[in-house]
């Protein structure tokens, strides 16, 4: 099989579970050499020995880049090790829901944290060196593939500080692609509806009850339904950008 981004290297931001950890395989199985960034330096480790048995390239970066230093010094470190940055995957996020009246403000801030700010913070690092492999061999263009959600789209009951972090990283996206264009780096948001990962474990169990109250008895999105999509968008040629793509479970309403 053609290992199309042979070449080139990727970062991905929460790369310890769920969708960053299957995007990672995904990317290393094009070719990509792939920064690991999270928190949880352990499952960072065993995902990189994952995929050095595959044959790949992987170096794992600790890191929370919710503060502008943490996120500036894991894209510096990326460049410096593997020596250069093609892909840029924001997938680092948190989804705490409840009622808005009387909720706990750190929850807000912890949420605009990481899913906005953050997200913000490890572009604006990555930009520069972008802009710089996007003029370069081997494909002459780079991506941002930013992880928003449907609730980026339609704003929901309970979810009011999470849907505003994704209607902002909606924005940021699409401004940030207009800005980039010219220069080949392409700017993409994937609006997933309901995945299962651990990201709705972060809730009290009386919030998980209400989402899987909700949701009813569907068959839910898989990681790697959403690796396969950073996978196509990176992937097309230097002609071909995929601004944002809107992705459910089939029987999502």
């Amino acid at each position: 099989m053609t290992r199309r981004l042979e070449g080139t290297v990727a970062l991905v931001t929460g790369a310890s579970s769920g969708i960053g950890h299957a995007t990672a395989l995904e990317l290393a199985r094009e070719g990509a050499s792939v920064a690991l960034v999270g928190r949880r330096e352990d499952r960072l480790t065993d995902l990189a020995a994952e995929i050095s048995d595959a044959g790949g390239k992987a170096l794992v970066v600790p890191a929370d880049i919710t503060t502008a230093q943490a996120a500036t010094e894991a894209v510096e470190r990326t460049v410096e090790d593997l020596g250069r940055l093609d892909t840029l995957v924001n997938n680092a996020g948190l989804m705490l829901l409840g009622p808005a009246p009387g909720a706990d403000l750190n929850d807000w801030k912890r949420m605009i944290d990481i899913n906005l700010m953050g997200l913000m913070y490890t572009a604006h690092a990555a930009v520069p060196h972008l802009v710089k492999a996007a003029a370069e061999e081997p494909r002459q263009v780079a991506d941002i593939v930013n992880i928003g959600s449907l609730a980026g789209r339609n704003a929901y009951a309970m979810s009011a500080v999470y849907s505003a972090t994704k209607f902002g990283v909606g924005a940021f996206s699409e401004a940030l692609r207009q800005e980039l264009a010219r220069q080949h780096v392409r700017v993409s948001v994937i609006e997933p509806g309901s995945v299962d990962t651990e990201l709705r474990t972060h809730n009290p169990d009386v919030i998980q009850q209400h989402i899987v109250a909700a949701l009813g008895d569907i068959d839910r999105l898989q990681s790697q339904d959403i690796a396969d999509t950073v996978g196509y968008i990176v992937t097309r040629p230097r002609h071909v950008a995929v601004a944002e793509l809107l992705v459910r479970p089939t029987e999502q309403v």
